[in-house]
């Protein structure tokens, strides 16, 4: 009997997540067209308690869809336009000299913006290193360190990124430290023909879309701690290990092109963000245990900016998709099950 309890909370659990998630998405996609697998990646990410990077050119709508999620969580929504001139008080704050209500001055500290739910840092790759060094400890730790005074970020919180890969000029590519902490990279690409003409439809008709709040910070708190409930088999594991270790030159499960291409593997982040995001996937896929193909469908975005080519491989033209290609038809699901 106790058994079957357990079964029924894990489904009712299952069921709470799932409707929640499509609910969210569903309200998402009155005002985004297309871009199917991204706007799920974003929301995956925020249900697992990560932080995304969304890499695309101008004008597909990545901040329009951070912005929406936002209204369709009801969760307070920042945005901090990076430039190669800000500084890093412009985010986390600074201590400032202010008029006092009874006469003089006196020092008060101004937060900065990056504390709030939901952290759009547009255009991260504009700003300089030392601007960008900010966010390591916000992201990684959920809390800011000015002078003696530290604040907690309030939950759920996610930063949500965006950067431009084509044009270079006036950026600063993001330390490995930093990517490190992204649970996922999406590549954002362009709209279908169809997609086109739904977009001409919904931007130029001049009828305003509402995006209804359908869920709120509480709510989203148990749905992560839902997630973290979800139980993970060996095999499972083993499978999220051996994917990881086959990007790091040297190990027993690298491919021969990972030896003479790979500068730099995935760290133990990797493994951890495989099977939070593989978590989320199962429970939408209406099952409350991780299997081997639930990693596997998102080892992709968890792992492509955790991989670093060589400049041999540069040289010869060789991208960091196609080896993932290659690890992920070496390292065999059978293999795992097995194990």
């Amino acid at each position: 009997m106790q058994m079957t309890d357990q079964a029924q909370a894990a489904r009712a659990q299952a069921d709470a997540f799932r409707t929640t998630f499509r609910r969210i998405r569903d309200q998402v996609r009155r005002m985004m067209v297309g871009q199917e697998d991204v706007i799920d990646g974003v929301l995956t990410a925020l249900m697992a308690g990560g932080h995304v990077l969304l890499e695309g050119v101008p004008g597909l709508g990545k901040t329009m869809l951070i912005s929406s999620i936002s209204r369709a969580v009801d969760l307070p929504f920042s945005r901090i336009q990076f430039t190669p001139d800000m500084m890093p008080a412009d985010i986390i704050g600074t201590t400032m000299l202010t008029e006092a209500a009874g006469g003089g001055h006196e020092l008060t500290f101004q937060q900065g913006p990056i504390v709030a739910n939901l952290v759009l840092a547009d255009e991260i790759n504009r700003a300089t290193p030392k601007t960008q060094s900010a966010l390591l400890e916000v992201m990684q730790e959920r809390q800011v360190t000015v002078g003696r005074r530290t604040i907690r970020m309030p939950e759920p919180f996610c930063v949500m990124a965006t950067q431009n890969p084509v044009d270079q000029e006036g950026t600063y590519p993001l330390p490995e430290a930093q990517l490190d902490r992204f649970l996922f990279k999406l590549i954002v690409g362009y709209p279908s023909e169809a997609d086109y003409h739904a977009i001409i439809d919904r931007t130029t008709s001049g009828v305003d879309v509402a995006i209804d709040a359908v869920t709120n910070a509480e709510d989203l708190r148990t749905l992560r701690d839902i997630v973290r409930q979800v139980p993970v088999p060996e095999v499972a594991k083993s499978y999220a290990i051996r994917l990881v270790m086959a990007t790091q030159p040297g190990s027993a499960y690298a491919p021969e092109a990972v030896n003479h291409s790979v500068a730099l593997g995935a760290s133990p982040r990797g493994v951890q963000s495989l099977i939070l995001a593989a978590k989320v996937q199962a429970l939408l896929d209406d099952r409350f245990s991780v299997a081997c193909d639930d990693i596997a469908r998102i080892a992709r975005p968890v792992l492509r900016h955790r991989v670093i080519v060589n400049y041999q491989a540069q040289a010869r033209g060789e991208g960091i998709e196609q080896l993932l290609d290659l690890i992920l038809d070496r390292v065999d699901l059978q293999d795992s099950r097995a194990a």
